[in-house]
């Protein structure tokens, strides 16, 4: 059975080549990062815009890098050539959240509307930024809204694919 893209999540990307047999760096977006290794099987975006799967040879922890060998490639430059492309599973494969719990994936996309019915616009990407996320919202402008659940997110509507929000445009 074919998936379509939009049953793939993002969870990493791939960085720099490491050493001479053709190890790469891993840039985890998951949470701990060196989560992203309880994932798999991971895929790869290719030239076509299909994910394909991901070959994992070794995978392994140095300092607080993730990274990984992948069946035959060998070399610097061979591994050169996959930096920058996005690691992704499929959406059967994440754990079920509880109640009000979202993955960053469900919320891009979602149009942002704040409480007199005012649409800023849709969800772009999502900022980590240590205290708080922050979603920045394409519209007219771009707008940074902290995620902070019911002093400022007051409602996420997946059905609807909207977020509503108490927050007033400067």
């Amino acid at each position: 059975m074919n998936k379509s893209n939009t049953d793939y999540i993002t969870v990493g990307k791939i960085g720099s080549s490491y050493g001479v047999r053709g190890w790469l760096k891993i840039q985890s977006f998951t949470e701990p990062g060196a989560s992203i290794l309880d994932y798999a099987p991971w895929y790869i975006s290719n030239k076509h815009a299909q994910w394909e799967l991901l070959k994992i040879e070794d995978a392994r922890l140095q300092n607080n890098d993730v990274l990984i060998k992948l069946a035959g490639i060998n070399t610097p430059e061979a591994a050169k050539l996959l930096t920058g492309k996005e690691i992704a599973i499929t959406r059967e494969q994440l754990p079920t959240l509880k109640e009000n719990e979202y993955y960053w994936s469900d919320l891009i996309g979602l149009t942002v509307i704040n409480k007199q019915g005012q649409v800023y616009g849709t969800v772009s990407y999502i900022m980590p930024t240590g205290s708080n996320d922050v979603l920045v919202v394409k519209g007219e402008k771009e707008h940074a809204i902290p995620y902070l659940i019911g002093d400022v997110i007051l409602k996420v509507d997946l059905v609807n694919k909207e977020i509503h929000v108490d927050w007033e445009l400067i």
